[in-house]
C-alpha cells in the first residue's frame, strides 16, 4: 500500500473530489472543519500525522475524544460521518484495505427547532434596506440594491446562500408581472420559486441601475462583488453574504441570519397553507424530509412564529 507522506494534501484531494461532485460550498467547509477536528486528534493523542496506525483501538479513542468535545449528538455523527466519507475514499485510493469507521454506531440525526428571524426584525431589515435604497446614489445605491434583492431571494424563496451565489440573470424567470427563481441542481431536476408580488417595481429597478454599469460588467451573474468606488466581479460568494448579513445584524442589532431568513421564509409558506410537498420541493430536500420542528413551534406557540409578505409590512 502506498504511504501517505501528508495527510493536509490528501484530505485537499478529497475535498477537490466533493467539489467536483458538485457538493456546495458550505458542505466542503463544513467537511473541511469536521477533518480538522480528527486532524486535532491525532496531533494530540499521536504527536503527528500517523494515519497507518488507526486501527480500532484509535477508533474507540476518537469516539471518546469527540464525545467529550461535542454536546451535540448532531455535531458527533457529523463528524464521524465525515471522517467514514474520507476513509472510503482512503480505501479507493488505496491507502487502506478497509474503511475503520465503518465499525462506529452512527446516533440518528436529531432534528433541531429551528431559530427564525422573528417578524418584528424582519420588517425592520426590510425598512432599512429600503431606506438604503432611497437614500443612496451611484455604486452605493446599486449595491443596496443587491442587497435588497438577496433579502428576496432568502424571505422571498428560502434560498440557501450557495443557491444564491450560483444565480445568472437567466435565472429570474418573468411572467407578466409574476416572476419565479430557477434553481439548477447537478444531481436533481431543476425547480422555480415564485417570488413576492412587491418584486415586479423592485427587480425593474435594478436592472435599470445595473444598466449604468455595462462598462464594468462583462458577467452573467446575477449579483456582484463591489468596493465602493467599482464593480470588481460578478457573482457574490457564500461568505461574502454571510458577512454583510452580520454587518447589518451588527448595526440593527437584530436576530439575523441567512439561515434564521430563511426560517422565516419556510414558517411563511406554512403560514399560507403552501402544501408540505410543495414546500419540500422548494427547500431543495427530498419527500421524506420532517417538517414536525416547524409545525411543533406553530402549534405550541402560533403567536411567535406567524410571518407575512412585504406587501403586508406596514400593517404590522
Amino acid at each position: 500500500m502506498p504511504e501517505i507522506e501528508n495527510i493536509r494534501d490528501v484530505q485537499r484531494n478529497f475535498l477537490n473530489k466533493l467539489q467536483d461532485q458538485g457538493k456546495s460550498f458550505n458542505t466542503i467547509k463544513n467537511y473541511r472543519t469536521d477533518l480538522e477536528c480528527f486532524n486535532q486528534f491525532l496531533f494530540a493523542r499521536q504527536k503527528g500525522e500517523h494515519l497507518r496506525d488507526f486501527n480500532q483501538e484509535k477508533v474507540k479513542e476518537y469516539t471518546r475524544f469527540i464525545d467529550n468535545k461535542y454536546n451535540s449528538d448532531n455535531s458527533k455523527r457529523r463528524r464521524v460521518q465525515a471522517l467514514r466519507l474520507f476513509f472510503d475514499f482512503l480505501v479507493q485510493k488505496g491507502y487502506f484495505s478497509e474503511n475503520p469507521i465503518r465499525k462506529i454506531p452512527v446516533s440518528p440525526k436529531v432534528l433541531e427547532a429551528p431559530n427564525p428571524t422573528p417578524l418584528l426584525d424582519v420588517v425592520k431589515l426590510h425598512r432599512y434596506l429600503t431606506e438604503q435604497v432611497q437614500g443612496n446614489q451611484g455604486l452605493s445605491k446599486l449595491t443596496a440594491l443587491r442587497n435588497l434583492f438577496v433579502f428576496h431571494l432568502i424571505y422571498g424563496a428560502a434560498l440557501k446562500v450557495s443557491d444564491i451565489a450560483k444565480l445568472k440573470l437567466s435565472s429570474i424567470i418573468e411572467s407578466g408581472n409574476d416572476y419565479r427563481v430557477l434553481v439548477t441542481h447537478p444531481k436533481r431536476d431543476s425547480y422555480t420559486i415564485p417570488l413576492f408580488e412587491s418584486f415586479d417595481s423592485f427587480y425593474k429597478q435594478y436592472k435599470a441601475e445595473l444598466e449604468k454599469y455595462s462598462d464594468q460588467i462583462q458577467f452573467e451573474n446575477l449579483l456582484f462583488n463591489a468596493n465602493p468606488y467599482r464593480i470588481l466581479s460578478g457573482g457574490l460568494s457564500p461568505r461574502g453574504i454571510e458577512l454583510s448579513f452580520k454587518e447589518i445584524r451588527e448595526k440593527l442589532n437584530i436576530h439575523l441570519t441567512p439561515k434564521s431568513l430563511r426560517q422565516s421564509c419556510i414558517f411563511r409558506w406554512l403560514g399560507e397553507d403552501v402544501s408540505h410537498i410543495t414546500i419540500k420541493e422548494w427547500m431543495g430536500v427530498t419527500p421524506g424530509y420532517s417538517l414536525n420542528p416547524y409545525l411543533k413551534c406553530l402549534q405550541d406557540h402560533p403567536q411567535d412564529f406567524h410571518f407575512v409578505k412585504p406587501e403586508q409590512f406596514s400593517l404590522q
